[in-house]
């Protein structure tokens, strides 16, 4: 079951940068396949919470929820065509690059 997760979790990254390159050409697809990557991170995020008693690494997985978020309002923005999607995916893999940069330090 890990392995699979590990699969979605990297399909859904590859969609996600995807999208962001298709948005160029045609908006209305980009959308949708930001949508599905968005909705498959946010999955594999969810669905393997942290369990342990270690304050700091709750915060940043809670850091990794939050930036979930964001990316779902980036993909909400994109879908509406609001020119500020960027921003806030940018914003959404700024708390995720934390929390993987500072979640193996603990």
């Amino acid at each position: 079951m890990s392995r699979m997760k590990d699969i979605i979790f990297k399909l859904s990254g590859v969609l996600i940068l995807a999208s962001a390159i298709v948005y160029l050409i045609e908006p209305v697809v980009a959308s949708w396949v930001m949508i599905v990557g968005v909705l498959l991170f946010s999955f594999s995020i969810v669905s393997a919470p942290y369990k342990g008693e270690n304050i700091r690494m709750k915060r940043l997985y809670g850091f990794r929820v939050l930036s979930c978020g964001f990316m779902i309002a980036s993909a909400y923005l994109m879908y509406e065509q609001n020119s500020l999607w960027p921003l806030v995916m940018i914003v959404g893999a700024v708390f995720m690059m934390y929390s993987a940069f500072a979640m193996p330090g603990e």
